[in-house]
C-alpha cells in the first residue's frame, strides 16, 4: 500500500472534527406550532447545522439583531434544505421568515459562553418564544 502524502491525510481527517447538526422545521409539535426542532443548539465553531424542512412553507433566516459581530447573515428559500456553518462564537437568533411574528424562532449558540440577551423590539410571540428558550437552556 503506497503511503498518503501527510497534507492529503490532513485534509480528509478536518471534515471528522466538525459535526453537522440536524433541526427540523415544522408546524406544530408537542412545544406548540410553528417550530423549529431542536429549539436550541449549543455547537463548536466550524460545526454546521443542516436545515430541513420536515413540513411545507418554512425557511430558516438569521435575525440581524441576534447576530455576532463579524458573522455573515444568511436566509435560505422556502421549503428547501439547507446547510449552513457556523465559525464565529456568539448566539444566532434564527427565525422563519414567513412565520416570525407566530414565534417560529429558535437559538444557536456557538461556543462555550452564555447565550447573550433577548434584545428589545423583536415581536411578541417571537420574544416570549426565545425567552422561553433561554430560561430552558440556564
Amino acid at each position: 500500500m503506497k503511503p498518503i502524502p501527510l497534507a492529503l491525510a490532513a485534509l480528509f481527517a478536518l471534515p471528522a472534527w466538525a459535526e453537522v447538526h440536524e433541526v427540523r422545521m415544522l408546524n406544530r409539535n408537542d412545544q406548540g406550532p410553528m417550530i423549529y426542532e431542536p429549539q436550541f443548539l449549543r455547537i463548536a465553531p466550524g460545526d454546521s447545522v443542516r436545515f430541513l424542512p420536515t413540513q411545507p412553507g418554512h425557511n430558516a433566516a438569521t435575525i440581524d439583531e441576534m447576530l455576532p459581530e463579524g458573522a455573515a447573515p444568511f436566509r435560505s428559500k422556502i421549503n428547501q434544505e439547507f446547510g449552513v456553518a457556523f465559525d464565529i462564537p456568539g448566539t444566532y437568533g434564527i427565525k422563519c421568515s414567513p412565520h416570525y411574528a407566530m414565534g417560529m424562532v429558535m437559538v444557536v449558540q456557538v461556543g462555550d459562553d452564555a447565550v447573550a440577551t433577548i434584545p428589545e423590539g423583536l415581536p411578541k410571540r417571537a420574544a416570549d418564544r426565545f425567552q422561553s428558550i433561554v430560561e430552558g437552556v440556564e
